[in-house]
């Protein structure tokens, strides 16, 4: 070969170098593991196999979606926590196991924001405040009213202490004063069922749950928990326009293991918001009860960084630990 004269050099030096960061930062080489914490079924999961193809179309490679269930979300978010941080491991981690189980637990394999790269948030699940149609409340306010006039006489369900049912009504006492029964189940089914029955009266949760119960008029639905009001039902209002500076997000994000290069955050990040956006995956979700939010790496950090913060204060505070 004939050596370049040196204005080539120069010239082809900075695509040389283009070339070789393209390949650190962004070639994927084998196929994806995509980490879902818990049992197949859930939202979760739902999401991770609703995101899994278009992912594989953009990547170039297999996304194979990994149930690795078990202690609250711990084991198969532990298992992302070790992983190489090349991006071929990556979590559908929920607001339980970053922001919640560190306060929960007495002891933990990994720190839920310390060990991972946090890449985009990935929706919210729209979350409602029910009550048995037989309390002689319409509103937020009335509600208050009702349970401060009848102190330890109104009982809300959990699917368990430490579950974002719990957290949800400890928060609403602490905020209001009032005084409330706690009643934890094994799981957020027959919490829904015995609140439907009147032997609860007061229940926090998923909209995919207690939705078919309100337009039963089997349950009242006095507002949603989230800062903003649910876009499909607008008229419903947020606990916080009662309750000021009252908020329950749960949150559903995408991770990977601590150190992952930032363009290759960044890239995932790109992907993942574009694939959200997707009109076909947007209203999916929205059928769900889950509302697509996309965030910057920078923002969704800062927002698990700030929520493992306050639900931890309160679970430490209230002395609450996972069953």
């Amino acid at each position: 070969m004939m050596p370049l004269p040196r204005r080539g050099l120069m010239l082809a030096a900075p695509a040389l170098i283009a070339a070789r960061e393209v390949g650190a930062q962004g070639a994927f080489t084998r196929p994806v593991r995509l980490v879902i914490p818990w049992a197949p079924g859930g939202t979760t999961d739902i999401l991770g196999r609703i995101v899994a193809e278009p992912l594989a179309q953009a990547l170039g490679q297999p996304v194979l979606v990994e149930n690795r269930s078990g202690a609250s979300g711990n084991v198969g978010s532990d298992v992302v926590a070790k992983a190489a941080p090349d991006g071929h491991t990556l979590l559908f981690g929920s607001m339980s196991t970053h922001a919640m189980n560190h306060a929960l637990m007495r002891s933990m394999p990994f720190d839920g924001v310390a060990d991972f790269t946090p890449l985009a948030m990935l929706g919210f699940a729209v979350n409602t405040m029910v009550i048995h149609p037989s309390l002689p409340a319409r509103t937020v306010p009335e509600f208050i009213a009702h349970a401060r006039a009848n102190p330890e006489k109104v009982a809300y369900a959990s699917a368990g202490p430490g579950s974002t049912n719990h957290l949800c009504a400890a928060l609403f006492e602490s905020m209001t004063g009032v005084r409330m029964v706690h009643v934890p189940y094994r799981g957020g089914q027959p919490a829904v069922t015995d609140t439907v029955a009147g032997q609860t009266q007061l229940l926090f949760s998923a909209a995919t749950q207690t939705m078919p119960h309100v337009q039963g008029g089997r349950l009242r639905l006095l507002a949603v928990t989230e800062a903003a009001r649910w876009t499909r039902q607008p008229e419903v209002p947020t606990v916080a326009e009662s309750v000021p500076g009252y908020e329950m997000a749960v949150w559903y994000g995408a991770f990977g293991p601590k150190g992952m290069d930032p363009a290759l955050q960044q890239r995932l990040n790109a992907e993942l918001n574009r694939i959200l956006s997707l009109p076909a995956v947007h209203e999916r979700l929205a059928g769900m009860g889950v509302e697509i939010a996309p965030e910057s790496t920078e923002a969704f950090a800062a927002r698990l960084r700030a929520d493992a913060e306050k639900w931890g204060a309160l679970i430490r505070r209230l002395g609450i630990e996972a069953s």
